[in-house]
């Protein structure tokens, strides 16, 4: 079985509030707010881009420090 690649952190203060947020939920917002209805495999789409990238905030890497 294949190892999970680790999910890539990209920290952008001011986009990301306080969660973590993955590439898949701000391709479904984008698309939702274009009125673009999710097809079958939106979900699954969204759950991999997702594990393979995260926007993070700016502060938790100084918390971490």
């Amino acid at each position: 079985m294949k190892e999970p690649h680790p999910t890539h952190r990209v920290r952008l203060p001011g986009f990301v509030k306080d969660d973590d947020v993955g590439l898949g939920d701000v391709v479904e917002h984008a698309t939702q707010t274009l009125g673009i209805r999710p097809c079958a495999g939106c979900a699954e789409r969204a759950r991999r881009m997702n594990r393979w990238l995260t926007f993070s905030p700016w502060h938790r890497d100084k918390e971490s420090s």
